[in-house]
């Protein structure tokens, strides 16, 4: 029978939570603020792409500045206002092998123990003194007012610590940090405060941002830094509520740049902090989509910076640098060591993790008889059904065993990291190895993992057409949609039912380029036709969603043809001028083909 008090963790959810409109759709932002921005070019081609998995943040739907009523935090659909339940009435694990269980199991253990929250944080602070990242620093205390001044002085370090954090984590978005470092250090080079951004052109952010992909955030950026500076003082709001109203910031990065520059307790849920808090949970849900998994996580992980805050003994309302310290410690983890595929023997937090010992009493054979579930009343509807969800475990696992190549498919940044934490594994006191690879395949069953949809493919022609003065035509891309805004060589899409060789390629860029002067009032009758000097190679490149072969094609034109007057988008650049200017990656690797004939 239900008690009185009800909390997210006790809830019944096998019938249809009651919403209103604005909590559904603000749930949905929620869903979907795992946080990124749409697809574009990721920087990794079709031959060196590396898998992200979890590890990196979803994407996200471009913002606008919002009305009063979208300003505020977005909200749980399942809110948390009345004590969490006692422990003593939720079990360990759940049974198997049906893993029945009540939503109260999902009760997060961490926050009844204070010894596995500090062991998590002299973890990290292990950590962060070895595996240095340049926007990592120390806390800045904010200015507080005072009898005499009632309001705070503005604090040019405060706010100069605020963008750099703020930065980092836009940078963050869908990219690895081994990528970003370069990336951060010559920004702040060129543009060390936010009032320097906002007086910069929108040319030279994206040219400098070029090679990091999903160049839109570049643009929201600079958009950002300009109201900011214009209309904030230049100082990012110090609340999640206000950081919510900068224009490309969602519920994570408010959060971040909240906690980590401003002291704030508030919560921030990345993909690998969902990861870890649905392992720490036993939530076998759809971090991604499933709103009301979603909500349960952050629910979980605002309890969790708040009890971390009281562990510090500071007063409520006064800033620290515990809430950082502690989401950090949160993605530290996700990103290091409770990955896809975990290493359980060095994590910190095993004893308060449902996973862990649900794997554990696996490796043990500890398995109740199903008629000891008959009488659970409103069973959990977060979780997938075990049984499906362990079948499609064995399939994916294959014949490596976890348990040896934990660290396999990791970025070269984490293996000095990755050497250190094998060297102290084999000290470390716990299951053997046998009962460790069972834990380690089910944790990897955490959270549930979503069929991946099939990458579109698709194939394009990409023009080189040069000019009697080694001058070439390139296009800018329409200022919304993919590689936005950026500078390419004519380039046509063929249609997914061609049949492409070398030889049916050529026709259709002769033709495709005849097109592009057509499309200059007929003024190419003047002049000869373009010369076709071949395929000069095919470069293959992966976006997030698509995977491209381009084909390059090199033309040749006499001055007449070459003289006709092109539009805005449109222009005859210098080999040195195309350097310059900002193309996606891809492209860019098309361009080196072309210069590499004419060398």
């Amino acid at each position: 029978m239900e008690s009185a008090a009800q909390t997210p963790f006790d809830k019944p959810t096998s019938k249809r939570q009651h919403v209103d409109a604005s909590d559904s759709a603000v749930s949905a932002q929620s869903a979907a603020d795992l946080e990124g921005p749409e697809p574009e070019d990721t920087a990794s081609s079709a031959t060196d792409s590396e898998d992200a998995d979890a590890d990196t943040r979803p994407r996200k739907r471009r913002k606008t500045r919002p009305t009063p009523e979208s300003t505020k935090p977005p909200t749980c659909p399942l809110p948390l206002h009345q004590p969490l339940p006692t422990l003593s009435t939720t079990p360990l694990t759940a049974p198997f092998p049906s893993r029945a269980h009540r939503q109260t199991y999902h009760h997060p253990l961490l926050l009844a123990a204070p010894p596995a929250r500090a062991a998590l944080l002299a973890w990290f602070a292990a950590v962060y003194a070895t595996r240095s990242m340049p926007w990592r620093k120390p806390f800045l205390p904010p200015p507080t007012p005072s009898t005499l001044t009632p309001t705070p002085t503005p604090n040019p370090a405060l706010a100069r610590r605020a963008y750099e954090v703020w930065i980092s984590e836009i940078m963050l978005q869908q990219t690895r940090v081994q990528a970003v470092i370069p990336y951060w250090n010559r920004w702040m080079a060129r543009w060390p405060t936010l009032g320097a951004l906002a007086r910069a052109a929108e040319d030279e952010v994206v040219a400098l941002w070029q090679g990091l992909g999903y160049y839109s955030r570049a643009r929201r950026v600079l958009e950002a830094a300009r109201l900011v500076h214009a209309e904030m003082g230049g100082l990012l709001p110090g609340s999640v509520r206000g950081l919510l109203r900068v224009p490309g910031v969602g519920r994570y990065t408010a959060g971040a740049v909240a906690a980590i520059a401003f002291g704030v307790p508030a919560a921030m849920v990345d993909g690998n902090v969902a990861r870890v808090l649905s392992r720490q949970m036993g939530l076998l849900g759809d971090v991604k989509g499933d709103r009301r998994v979603v909500g349960l996580l952050w629910e979980a992980a605002e309890e969790l910076v708040a009890a971390v805050v009281r562990d510090g003994g500071g007063a409520e309302g006064v800033p620290s640098d515990r809430p950082g310290r502690w989401g950090q410690a949160l993605m530290e983890l996700g990103s290091t060591v409770c990955t896809p595929k975990p290493n359980c023997a060095v994590c910190p937090v095993t004893a308060t993790c449902r996973a862990y010992a649900e794997g554990s009493a696996l490796a043990a054979g500890r398995r109740r008889d199903a008629d000891e579930l008959q009488d659970i009343e409103d069973p959990c509807g977060l979780c997938a059904p075990f049984g499906e969800v362990a079948e499609q475990g064995e399939d994916a696992r294959g014949k490596q065993s976890t348990a040896q190549s934990d660290f396999q498919g990791q970025s070269p940044f984490f293996e000095a990291a990755s050497r250190t934490t094998k060297s102290r594994r084999s000290k470390a006191t716990g299951p053997e190895l046998g009962a460790l690879e069972t834990i380690i395949n089910h944790a990897r069953k955490f959270p549930l993992k979503r069929p991946r949809k099939k990458v579109r493919e698709e194939e394009a022609l990409v023009c080189a057409i040069r000019d009697a003065d080694g001058r070439y035509l390139i296009h800018r891309r329409p200022d919304k949609g993919l590689l936005a805004g950026l500078w390419e060589l004519p380039s046509h899409t063929l249609p997914a039912s061609n049949d492409s060789t070398a030889k049916t390629r050529n026709p259709k860029a002769i033709s495709y380029v005849l097109s592009l002067g057509a499309q200059t009032k007929g003024k190419t009758a003047k002049g000869s036709a373009p010369r076709h000097l071949g395929e000069l190679g095919s470069i293959p490149w992966q976006f997030s969603h698509l995977k491209l072969t381009m084909h390059v094609h090199l033309f040749e034109l006499d001055d007449v043809w070459a003289a006709v007057k092109i539009g805005a988008t449109q222009q005859w650049a210098s080999g040195e001028e195309i350097e310059r200017e900002s193309m996606g990656t891809g492209m860019k690797k098309c361009w080196s083909l072309v210069k590499a004939q004419m060398d």
